[in-house]
This record gives structure tokens, sequence and C-alpha cells, in this order.
């Protein structure tokens, strides 16, 4: 019995997926615990230039530095930028504006004009989590659970956004600074814990002293100007720094520097201004740097340059999106967006939103009315947007009323972090059919609540006919993928080939395709790698990983020399185990500067266990063995509870012959995190290779006591009780409601030759009659269910 890499999946397979869980892209357990970041205000800043006069430069960046680093020990004036205040002195106007804004107010020092939360002696004590708040010297405390699972004080250094909600960060030595998990809810003037089923233990992941819940992981990259985490593998501590506390100017324009020597001599007329003003271009790449779910590539994000050289998106995976690509879990703006048609047409974030004050530029349905009236702007003219619809005739609402608004069908909220609706940016269609199938959020249901979808449809049959039922949607491939269904291939590979379809749709389409039946659709990865869309290109590298080894370098060996940054790491990425990698000839060149971006990628996000983990699989798929275990022990430094790296190095061991380290460590792995099936099992099966069968029973039962629902871990303590002579108690390992609700062949047959084995042919029909309705066409099976009805009709 071999144990897979992890979950079941290949080493390419889960490189292909685990490499792009980050900070921002957590993996599967994680989000089915927290369906929500830590970060609440990922958000940008656009300012616009005017001219600045030289004393007013000289003098506040004077005054105002010295004074900033005593208020924020964090704030270092980077090179190629000047301190913020500098900015302000100039560009008053855009500095009032911005002031009001929740950008502005991103985090800041913890002080009675920033702190909104209740400090005055306020106990807390909900859902297992306890806390006191409390002030002490003009000073914030919270008495609290700390990693090791004692109560504590600990002092509030910053607060971490400002509305709906409000966290608080602390400092827990070795420059850490933790997000508390107990947030301040605006609105309703209370505490209340960010998150779900029972408290986390100490020193866990999703603890509120884990890496979960650090800053300087998981929030540092859009709360604060030119943020640098500063990461020191030797000693796993940070030195982290920025030229502001919150968002500035220089977030989004870039560094200040040469805007300074240009206004310089701007104002000494020395010469005649020069043409470019020194400062990052602004668009919409700059607003997805942080109202994306994304991982980052690169150490030190650049204004200015493209979104796909600096970071790399999730597409529309199930976990994060429901199947017609609406939001699911926190993905932010982008990948909703990219779905549109508002951005097939050109429209970007400065058609709605106001950049320095963060709001939109008008109120109600005149946001939308700006081009969806009876009169198209020429700018969209030829996508006629055009139309009566802000009309009872088109909404069946009241004109101004709920109902009625275009935003709340269009734009439907989702709630995360418990208290702060966030809108689709997809703008769909409000589809209750779709709801019924699939569980898909409409508008609908969202606001009428004691209404069913069928009720919405009769509805919207009455108002539009039936027309609106056979539009084009992606809900009925995505959600059959979902499911595993290779049925949905063909629609799929029918996304694919429409270039009307948006790149991220068609991206996410040749993923699916893959995961589906890899060998069936190699052809659909190579022509989906030539695709003139990176993001069509982008799907194709990630979904080489589910290609044999032999397939991978032809569908996408040329992307090692793609124009995009994303793309080629994830070619090199996919490729960097391919054993015909000696093969690669003239492409070698490529690939080694491809893989010279995938370290950088790597030590970008040093501080992430799942970056090295998966690293480390890369690195010993190359035979850089001490690398290697290296990196996989370096990933359960940082965090000692994910049960994948512990998987991974003891599988690595596996791999590498040494039977008795495999099972050395998933021993330490089930000793630190005793309540994890996977570990247990893991550990089980290397027993097994030690032949140390009566210890590995017990961990492989404990495995399916902890997971009863996983048909292997029941099936295989099962077999294993069965090779010790314990027959009778590996069948009682099925009993009657097993074979009412399997739905895994496998186990269905293990349970069967147990049951044929000890002659118990009235329990035994029970899963050969799950079996026949699993496998409704497999003459065998047919005939197995005749015998074991003769069977027990002549009382045998």
């Amino acid at each position: 019995m071999k144990p897979p890499w992890v979950s079941g999946r290949s080493m390419a397979q889960t490189m292909g997926r685990a490499f792009w869980l980050s900070a921002r892209d957590l993996p599967g357990w994680w989000i089915r615990v927290v369906r929500s970041c830590v970060c609440n205000s990922r958000a940008a800043v656009f300012w616009t230039v005017v001219f600045c006069s030289l004393p007013a430069l000289t003098s506040v960046a004077a005054s105002e530095k010295s004074k900033t680093s005593m208020v924020d020990p964090l704030i270092t004036v980077h090179d190629g930028f000047v301190d913020e205040k500098t900015c302000s002195s100039c560009h008053a106007d855009q500095a009032a504006a911005f002031a009001k804004s929740h950008h502005a107010k991103a985090m800041a020092i913890a002080d009675d004009r920033s702190v909104l939360g209740n400090f005055n002696n306020i106990q807390f004590d909900r859902d297992g989590v306890a806390a006191s708040f409390f002030r002490r010297d003009d000073r914030y405390f919270v008495r609290t659970e700390g990693p090791d699972g004692k109560q504590a004080d600990y002092e509030v250094k910053y607060t971490f956004a400002y509305e709906p909600l409000q966290q608080y960060l602390v400092d827990l030595g070795g420059g850490r600074l933790q997000a508390l998990d107990v947030a301040w809810d605006t609105q309703k003037q209370e505490w209340f814990w960010l998150g779900e089923g029972s408290s986390a233990r100490p020193g866990s992941t999703l603890h509120w002293t884990g890496p979960f819940y650090r800053w300087n992981r998981t929030c540092i990259d859009c709360h604060s100007t030119d943020p640098r985490t500063n990461f020191e593998p030797q000693t796993n501590e940070y030195n982290s720094s920025y030229v502001a506390t919150s968002i500035g100017c220089q977030s989004c324009h870039g560094g200040g520097t040469r805007h300074v020597e240009w206004a310089r001599g701007t104002a000494a007329n020395a010469s005649p201004a020069a043409a470019d003003p020194g400062l990052a271009k602004v668009d919409a790449n700059t607003c997805f740097a942080c109202h994306a779910r994304r991982t980052r590539l690169v150490d030190g994000y650049q204004p200015g340059g493209p979104f796909l050289d600096q970071f790399s998106p999730a597409l529309l995976r199930s976990d994060l999106y429901f199947p017609d690509g609406q939001i699911q879990d926190e993905v932010f703006e982008y990948g909703s967006f990219q779905q549109s048609k508002m951005a097939e047409a050109g429209v970007t974030c400065f058609d709605c939103h106001r950049p320095h004050e963060g709001t939109v530029k008008a109120e109600g349905n005149a946001l939308c009315t700006q081009c969806h009236a009876e009169t198209a702007p020429e700018r969209f003219a030829g996508n006629d947007p055009s139309g009566a619809f802000d009309t009872p005739a088109h909404t069946h609402h009241p004109q101004g009323s709920s109902g009625g608004s275009c935003a709340n069908c269009h734009m439907p909220e989702r709630t995360y972090m418990k208290v702060d609706p966030r809108r689709d940016h997809s703008f769909v269609t409000p589809r209750p059919d779709l709801s019924a199938l699939y569980g898909t959020p409409n508008a609908c249901i969202s606001c009428h609540t004691g209404e069913t979808n069928a009720w919405a449809s009769e509805h919207l049959d009455r108002w539009y006919g039936k027309a609106w039922r056979e539009r084009p949607t992606i809900a009925h491939a995505f959600a059959r993928a979902a499911q595993n269904d290779g049925g949905a291939i063909e629609g799929l590979r029918s996304f694919l080939a429409d270039r009307e379809k948006p790149g991220i749709v068609r991206g996410s389409a040749i993923v699916e395709m893959t995961r589906l039946d890899g060998a069936a659709t190699a052809a659909d990865v190579r022509a989906a790698a030539v695709d003139p869309d990176p993001l069509v290109r982008l799907g194709a590298a990630e979904a080489a990983a589910n290609l044999s080894g032999d397939l991978r370098l032809d569908a996408i060996g040329f992307l090692l020399a793609d124009e995009t940054r994303a793309v080629r790491v994830a070619a090199a990425r996919v490729l960097g185990t391919t054993p015909s990698l000696d093969l690669l000839g003239a492409q070698r060149r490529a690939f080694d500067a491809a893989l010279d971006e995938l370290d950088a990628y790597v030590e970008a996000n040093a501080d992430v266990a799942e970056t090295q983990s998966t690293y480390a699989s890369l690195l010993f798929g190359q035979g850089r063995t001490d690398e290697a275990e290296k990196a996989f022990r370096q990933a359960i430094i940082l965090d000692p509870t994910l049960s994948g790296a512990h998987i991974n190095l003891a599988e690595f061991y596996r791999a590498s012959g040494d039977n008795e380290k495999s099972e050395q460590a998933y021993a330490a792995a089930v000793v630190a995190n005793p309540d994890r099936a996977d570990l247990r099992y893991g550990h089980g099966l290397s027993l097994v290779r030690l032949k140390a069968v009566p210890d590995a029973i017990e961990e492989l039962t404990a495995a399916m006591h902890l997971d009863p629902a996983n048909s292997r871990y029941r099936t295989t303590a099962a077999i294993a009780l069965d090779s010790v002579g314990r027959t009778d108690d590996a069948f009682a390992l099925f009993g009657p409601t097993i074979a009412g609700g399997a739905t895994d062949a496998n186990l269905l047959g293990t349970a069967i030759q147990l049951g044929l084995k000890l002659g118990r042919f009235a329990e035994t029909l029970k899963f050969a009659e799950a079996l026949a309705r699993l496998q409704p066409n497999d003459p065998q099976v047919e005939e197995l269910v005749r015998q074991l009805q003769a069977a027990v009709q002549h009382g045998r």
C-alpha cells in the first residue's frame, strides 16, 4: 500500500495546485474553516499630479521625517521614496479628499484618534474565545490566550482597517505583528469573533498567534506604503518596514524621488520641464494589485507595471467561485470583474470610482445611467449600453426602492468577515433557475428571503418571457466539472474555443478539463498555450501539471519564454520535475531564466510554509535532495500544524528509500497534531512498510474515527485488520448505513470480499446491490447480485 504524495495526487498535480497557495490563496481545509481573510481593506488610492514648490518640499521633509519616525518605529524612507508628507505639501486638495477615505485609515498607530473599539474593561467570552479589553497608561491592551495556551496581557500597537470592522495588531516578538481574531463591529458597536466553528488551539495555524493571522505574512502587501516583509529565514524573524503606516500617494504612484527632482527642476526654471514627471502610470493594474485573490511573484510591488508581471491571480476554482462565476470565497474584485461585459467594453475602475475619496462617482442608479441611458456615450457606443433601464418597466419595482436599484440586482452583496458586505463585480443577471440547480446566489431570493427560487422564476417569466432561461451561462459546465463529471469536458472545450468568452473563463476551463481527463485534453492545453490572452496561457501552464510527464514539454515548453512573468513561472514550476528536461536543447536557457524567476517567487514568499513545501517537492524532482530536505523542514518550522508539510517530508524520506525516517517524521507529526486524520493515516501506512502491523492498525483506525466519511481510511483499516486474521473486525467496519450511502466502488468491493470470505451473504448482498446501483451496466456485478440473492433465498 503506497500512500500518495498528498491527498491522492501525483507530485506534479500537488505542486500544480499548492504552488499558488499563499497568503491570498489558502489551502482548501483553511478555506472551509475560515471563509475570510484577515485583511479587510485591500485597496488602492490614486493621486493627480500638480506642481510643487521647492521650499515646501524641503521644509516639510526635514521637519516631518524625525517626528513620524518617532511615532512609528517601522517607518523607513526606502530608496527611491520620500516622506509621504512631502506629497501633501503640494497636493493639498487631493490630500484633503484622501484623508476622508477608508484607504487612508487602512492602518494606524493605536491611539485615541484611531482606536474605535471599546477598551473600557470590556470582557468578551463567546465561541470558546475569551478576551478582556482595557487601557493602561493611555495605552490599549487585551488579555487573552497566548501561543502557549496561557492568559497574558498584550499591548495593541496598531489599528487595522476602519469600517465596518476594525482589527488590532499585537507585537509577539521577533518582529511578528499578529491580528487579534476578536474584532470590533463599528455598526453594532460590539466585539465579535472572526473565526468559525470551534476555536483553534494555541500555536496552530488558525489561532490568532499563528501564521494565518500574521500581518507580516498575510496583510502587509496592501495596508501600508511600500511595505517590505524583510523575513530572515535563518532566525525566522522579521525586520519589516514601510514608508508610511497606512496607504499613501506612493502606494499607487510609486516612489516619489524622481517626481521631487522633476518638481525641483520645474520650480527653479533651470530648464523646460521634463515630459516625464517621474511617477508610475496609474490604471486598473494598480487597483488589481490589491483588489485580487493573487500570489505575489516578486518581492516589493512596483506600481505602474502589468499586473501579471508581479502577481499570479487565482482562476475560477470551485472553492473560490460559484459555478456561474459569482464570488464565493473572499476573492475581491479582479476575478469577477474580468468576467464582465464591462471589462470587455473597456470600462475601468475609474469610470465608477473616485480614486482619492474611494467613493463611487454618483449615488444610486445615476452611477449606472452614466452609460446605460437612452443615448449611449460616444466612448461605449460600439458596445451599445443604451436603453431605458431606470424605470419600473424594466425593474418591476418602484423607482427609488431597494428592488429598483441596479446594483442590488446586478451586483449582489456577499458578506465576508461576518460583517463586511461586498458587491460582486461580474454584473450578473439574476438566475433563480440556476440557483435551484446549483445553489448559486441570486438577488431575488437574497432580498425576498421568505420566497423560493421557483417563485422568483415565475415572476421573471411573467415580466420578461422565458427567454432569460436560455441566456448563455458557464454554470452548467463548471458545476458538472466541480462534481468530477467527465461529461463537462465538451462544454468547457466550447468555452476555450470561443474567443468572445473572457480570458479568465477560458483559462479556468482548460484547468478543469485536464483535471477531469489529462490524457484526453493534451491537445487542448497546447492550443490554449498559444492563445493571445495571457490568462488563457496561464491556465494552460497550470493545466499542464495534470498531463503525464512525456506530454508536458510539447504542450507548454515554449511558455518558458512567454512575455508574461506569471505564465513563465507557472511553466517553470510544472516543467521543473519533467524527466525529459535534458531534451530541452535551445529551450534550456529559457528554462533556467524562468527557474530564476521561480526562485524569486520563493524568496518573496519565504515565510509561507506552503511555498517552501511545494518548492521542496520541485527540488526533489530535480534531484537536489539536500536542498529539498532543508526546504521541507523549513516549512514545518514556519507552521508546525500544517499537516501537508509533515506529509511531504515523510513521503520525501519514503521516496528516498528511508522508511525508518519516514515513520519517524510521521510519528513526530502525530505527537504535534494528534487530531489530524491525514497524519494518522500516513503514519499507519509507514508502520505497515516497517511490518509493524498491530501499531499500524491502531493508527489507521484512529484516522477512520477522526474522519469517518473518508472511504479510503475505512477501506485501508479493514484490509489491515483482515491481513492479521481479524476478518470479523474488518467486516464490522462496514455497517448497514455504510452500504446505504456508499459511493466508492473500492470500499464496496472490499466489503463484498470480506463478506464472501466470512460467508455472510445477506449482509454482503446489500453491498453488492449498492455497487450495482453505482455501476448499473456491469454484467459481473449483476451476476454477483443474482448469486447472492439465490444464496439468501436458500438460507445460506
